[in-house]
């Protein structure tokens, strides 16, 4: 959830924030994709709207103000999380030789 959070603080449509997931590493399937999306909307942490350009229509998804603030405690929790997990890593690479 963090990634793709952290991929709609600019409008994105299911499609492209597919490729953008898996060019970073973190592919993930439509079954998974789009319910999440739906649900996240449903909770008040995107937005949505349709947009029509020269193909065709497509859904465009952003950050609300709730999943903007959301996105800022789910980074901090990670780094936290990742603190200290690297803290732990490092001790154990230590004391295992």
């Amino acid at each position: 959830m963090l990634a793709v959070l952290c991929h709609l603080r600019e409008p994105q449509y299911g499609y492209s924030l597919r490729q953008a997931l898996v060019e970073g590493g973190m592919p993930m399937e439509e079954g998974t994709l789009y319910p999440l999306l739906r649900r996240l909307e449903s909770q008040g942490l995107l937005a949505s709207e349709w947009q029509v350009s020269d193909g065709p229509p497509r859904r465009y998804y952003q950050l609300s103000p709730a999943g903007r603030q959301l996105l800022i405690e789910l980074m901090q929790a990670w780094r936290s999380l990742a603190a200290s997990m690297d803290k732990i890593l490092k001790e154990n690479e230590n004391g295992s030789e």
